[in-house]
């Protein structure tokens, strides 16, 4: 039995993609097809969790026309504490949070790495 010329199965294989409406790919090069005729998974997830209440924040936002003077106590605390934090202790008002510049090397200059262990 004689082998099949690839052009001819290539054009085979263009003929059904056509037909099935699927994508045309001889090299078989990852496009991702497969993940992109899958459901989308944001809506399920949006409804699975409950729809968040309005925040003191927003209720401003949506009463600003009426000039109404609104107190968040919540933000007002942590202002609060933060201020109380920087005068009792002021070198941790950025390193607090972690966003100090980083520890400096404990090695005098130009000794290199140094190694502890006896020959």
């Amino acid at each position: 039995m004689a082998a099949v010329p690839r052009a001819r199965l290539l054009n085979l294989m263009k003929a059904q993609c056509e037909i099935f409406s699927t994508a045309y790919n001889p090299d078989g090069i990852r496009m991702g097809n497969k993940i992109l005729r899958q459901r989308l998974k944001g809506p399920s997830l949006a409804k699975y969790y409950p729809p968040r209440g309005p925040t003191v924040n927003t209720l401003a936002r949506a009463f600003k026309s009426l000039h109404l003077e609104t107190i968040n106590e919540e933000a007002e605390d942590r202002l609060e504490h933060l201020a109380g934090q920087a005068i009792l202790f002021p070198w941790l008002g950025v390193k607090s949070r972690g966003k100090g510049a980083p520890k400096k090397k404990r090695t005098p200059p130009g000794s290199g790495m140094v190694s502890t262990q006896a020959c």
